[in-house]
């Protein structure tokens, strides 16, 4: 069965990591929690991506020059678009609940490995390094790991960290 599809059928059965309080974060620690489903990056995204953080390089958005001077011929995704796609791609697999409030803290260490050419399908795999309370709230430190399909090296392996301040139990007095 060629890999695409072995792919597809593994995320059919895909579980949802559901985190209510830093007690369960902490049970997933050093654990992989999900992985998402694969996106393609067209020059549409990229485009956007470029209007929106005013990066015009011409390696993201000149897909002449790209197709002449490029290694593959074609243009690459900016390194922190694939970054940003994170939220989106984590939400697949892991929910936070009961939250009244979330902030992004930060990244404790970003790494950019191989090149995201348009077209190409990238995909997000998360691990939860540690989990404590912190200020009150939940302190969410994970590994995710960006790969692009048919890549051996991911196109970015980021540490996030996260601050879940969670809703008050609500009495039943």
């Amino acid at each position: 069965m060629p890999a695409s599809q072995n792919q597809a059928t593994d995320f059919t059965e895909r579980r949802v990591q559901i985190i209510r309080s830093v007690e369960d974060a902490k049970a997933l620690e050093g654990t992989e929690i999900g992985i998402s489903d694969w996106i393609v990056i067209d020059q549409e995204r990229i485009d956007e991506f470029a209007k929106a953080t005013d990066d015009y390089q011409w390696i993201h958005v000149d897909t002449e020059r790209a197709a002449k001077e490029l290694p593959n011929g074609k243009t690459i995704a900016h390194g922190y678009l694939t970054l940003s796609l994170i939220p989106a791609l984590t939400s697949q697999f892991v929910q936070v609940e009961n939250v009244a409030q979330t902030i992004n803290f930060g990244c404790n260490k970003i790494r950019f490995y191989t090149m995201v050419p348009v077209g190409s399908r990238v995909r997000a795999r998360a691990t939860v390094k540690q989990a404590r309370k912190r200020g009150g709230a939940l302190h969410l430190s994970s590994e995710v790991r960006i790969e692009v399909e048919g890549e051996r090296k991911p196109a970015c392996i980021a540490e996030t960290l996260g601050m879940y301040f969670f809703n008050k139990p609500v009495s039943t007095d």
